[in-house]
Order: structure tokens, then sequence, then C-alpha cells
């Protein structure tokens, strides 16, 4: 059985091989990296009333555009009002009850639970608060770099804050 090559796709038939005078990656030691519970890293910015850890950053693996950990917020504590500059925020809720206020004045609210996200835009004035003044709260922060940018705002809150839903395509009626 004679096999004809089809020499006018020759991609087809390139291989991904590295060249031989260019050295591969070293995968085993630039590969994936796997941090463990017990590895987190509390040598990071704190806050009063927060323990923060950090787990990927660029002292640890490298990381160039992301920063990620846990923090966790004592029982009855918050934040100051505050921004991260040009940067965007994800938290993921573990465990417990957190309260975010945000605007101006701090005149909007939501509240978010375990299994929960929540994204916080680039230079958006805003303030975390444990809603529970009996259980911690436990969350996962990332952020979209690995400097820690907190500006401290001088804001005087408004006394009540307006609730707002979370409302998107799939829950156009808003859901708490």
């Amino acid at each position: 059985m004679s096999h004809s090559h089809d020499h006018s796709h020759p991609h087809l038939h390139e291989h991904a091989h590295t060249p031989a005078d260019i050295t591969p990656p070293d995968w085993q030691h630039k590969g994936v990296c796997v941090i463990g519970a017990g590895q987190l890293d509390s040598n990071t910015a704190q806050t009063p009333g927060m323990d923060r850890k950090a787990a990927i950053n660029f002292a640890r693996v490298g990381a160039q555009k992301l920063w990620a950990g846990t923090v966790t917020i004592h029982a009855n504590a918050k934040t100051g009002a505050h921004h991260h500059g040009h940067l965007e925020s994800v938290i993921y809720i573990i465990r417990g009850r957190a309260r975010m206020r945000w605007g101006e004045q701090l005149e909007f609210t939501a509240e978010a639970g375990p299994g929960d996200f929540i994204y916080v835009p680039p230079y958006v004035p805003h303030q975390e608060i444990n809603a529970s003044s009996t259980e911690p709260l436990e969350c996962v922060l990332c952020r979209s770099d690995g400097e820690a940018v907190a500006v401290n705002l001088d804001i005087t809150p408004v006394e009540v804050p307006s609730s707002v839903l979370w409302v998107d395509p799939t829950h156009p009626a808003g859901a708490v």
C-alpha cells in the first residue's frame, strides 16, 4: 500500500516539534502551579478586622496580570470607603454574609452569600462589610493586577443606602 501525500496542504503534515536549535520550556518548573491551602502567604497588605492571604501573585508563581488569595472579615468588621484604581476585583463568598456599599456617598447596597460572586469595576468607591455580628465572612478575592492599589476616600455615607437587586437577562425581576 503506497502513501501519497497531498502537498497542496503542507500545514496538515507539520508537527508541533520544537526546532533543534531552541530549548523547549521547562514545563515541570514553569508550568502549572498548585498552591495548597496551607501555603497561602499572609505577608501581604493587611486591613484591621480582615485577614488577607496571597495565593497567586508575581512573587509566588510569576503571575503577570493577576492577584488571587483569601480574605476573612471578622464579625461586625468593615473597611473604610476606598477604591482600587484601575483594577477590577472579583470576590467569591465561601462562608458568611457580605454586604457591599458603593457610590459617591456609599448610597447603594447589596448582599451576597455562599456561592455568590461580586464584581467591583475600576475606580468604584465601595465598602466591604461583614453583615453578621457573630460569624466571620470568608471570601476568595481576585484582582486584575498583582500590584496592591487601595485609595482610601473621605466619604460621609448616606444614612440609609438604596438596595440594589441583582438584575441580569436571566433574572429580569431581580434577585437579592
